[in-house]
C-alpha cells in the first residue's frame, strides 16, 4: 500500500539561553531550520499554503524572540531537545484537522548539529499504526497509486 508524504521546511530566528547545572547560560540567536516530514493521510487535494500557513502563523508568536519568554519555555529549559519535542507536538495539534500526520522531525540551530524524532525509526510508530491511525481520523486508508 502507498500513500503520500510530504517535506515540509520552516526557519525560526530567536535566542535563547539554556540552564546547565542550575545555572542560566548566556543567551544567545540562532536561525533554527524546522524539517518535517508528514504523510497526507485524506484524499482529495489540498493547498499546500493552507498547511505552511498554519505552521507559520503558530511559530509567529517566536519569531525574532527570547524563547525563555515565552511558554512553554519560561518553564521548561529551551534545549534543542526540548524544543524539538515541543514543535512535534504542537504540529501533530496543527495539522491532524487537515489529516495529515507528522513521522518525522529535525531542528537544527547551527548547520552542523541538529535533533532528530523519528516516529517510525524509534519505533513509536510503525506503518502499521500509521494505517490504524489513518483510518481512526478520516474512516479509510491511504490514497492507492
Amino acid at each position: 500500500m502507498r500513500y503520500s508524504q510530504y517535506k515540509f521546511s520552516f526557519y525560526l530566528n530567536a535566542s535563547h539561553a539554556i540552564y546547565i547545572n542550575g545555572e542560566l547560560g548566556e543567551p544567545h540567536p540562532h536561525t533554527w531550520e524546522i524539517v518535517i516530514k508528514t504523510i497526507k493521510s485524506q484524499k482529495g487535494f489540498l493547498l499546500f499554503q493552507e498547511i505552511e500557513k498554519a505552521i507559520e502563523d503558530f511559530l509567529s508568536p517566536y519569531q525574532n524572540s527570547f524563547l525563555n519568554e515565552i511558554s512553554p519555555f519560561d518553564e521548561r529549559n529551551p534545549t534543542l531537545e526540548s524544543i524539538t519535542a515541543f514543535l512535534l507536538e504542537q504540529f501533530d495539534r496543527i495539522l491532524e484537522p487537515f489529516g495529515w500526520i507528522v513521522f518525522y522531525i529535525e531542528v537544527a540551530e547551527t548547520p552542523t548539529r541538529s535533533y532528530i524524532i523519528s516516529r517510525v525509526e524509534n519505533n513509536i510508530i510503525g506503518e502499521l499504526q500509521i494505517k490504524n491511525i489513518v483510518t481512526n481520523i478520516i474512516g479509510h486508508g491511504f490514497d492507492e497509486d
